[in-house]
């Protein structure tokens, strides 16, 4: 068993107490951490081994008998900690130089060249919309695989689109290029008909391939 692997008196620290006990626990009124990009760093940074529930998907839809309804809940499956975490990328070391090497360190919001040191190989689909680890990259990844996985983004611009992706995720609202509220594939609300934790939602969206974006509105200003 292993103990706390966070800092005393912090809010991670407390949802952990709480989540020890192996059970599922209500986000709204029994865990702190509002974010769920915080249960993603506890399972990739922390390796905290979350559980999921009977549809694969880490954040379960349970009644809660406090709430007197449906919320959403989290569960820890072990209190043993994966020795082997993974780095923020989630990937090889070989995988990331092939990816930055394929766009030859180009950032993809502002085109700028930046040295490797600066770049950070993000996913496309965000994070904050797994339903179970799709973080399944390998060193001989195909060119074509990784131009429709990744793109190349600063740490502060990665931090940006994480908060759009995060707020889109929690309102439905789907994210846009500052000032101009444009989808090349569907509307600024999220498709309903389209579960949270499918990619297909986010194809439109500038923040999903601003390179796609950029070309299908140079599109329509071309005409």
């Amino acid at each position: 068993m292993s103990k706390n692997p966070f800092k005393e008196g912090t809010t991670a620290y407390n949802d952990f107490e709480v989540l020890s006990d192996l059970k599922w626990h209500c986000t709204k009124c029994e865990l702190k951490s509002g974010q769920a990009k915080t249960w993603q760093v506890w399972r990739q940074e922390k390796g905290v081994q979350m559980d999921v529930d009977e549809s694969g998907k880490f954040d379960g839809r349970k009644f809660c008998k406090k709430c007197d309804r449906v919320t959403v809940h989290r569960k820890i499956k072990s209190l043993v900690l994966l020795a082997e975490t993974k780095a923020r990328s989630g990937m090889p070391a070989v995988l990331a130089k092939k990816v930055k090497d394929m766009y030859k360190n180009e950032e993809a919001v502002f085109l700028r060249k930046l040295s490797p040191n600066q770049l950070e190989v993000d996913h496309k689909f965000p994070q904050v919309r797994w339903g179970t680890n799709e973080d399944k990259n390998i060193p001989n990844m195909s060119e074509v695989e990784m131009r429709k996985k990744f793109i190349l983004l600063s740490r502060s611009i990665n931090l940006l689109k994480s908060r759009y992706c995060e707020s889109c995720y929690k309102t439905g609202k789907r994210g846009c290029f500052p000032g101009i509220k444009y989808w090349h594939k569907g509307k600024e609300d999220w498709d309903k008909t389209i579960d949270k934790h499918d990619e297909r939602g986010c194809i439109g969206c500038f923040w999903f391939d601003p390179y796609k974006w950029r070309d299908e509105l140079n599109g329509l200003v071309n005409k």
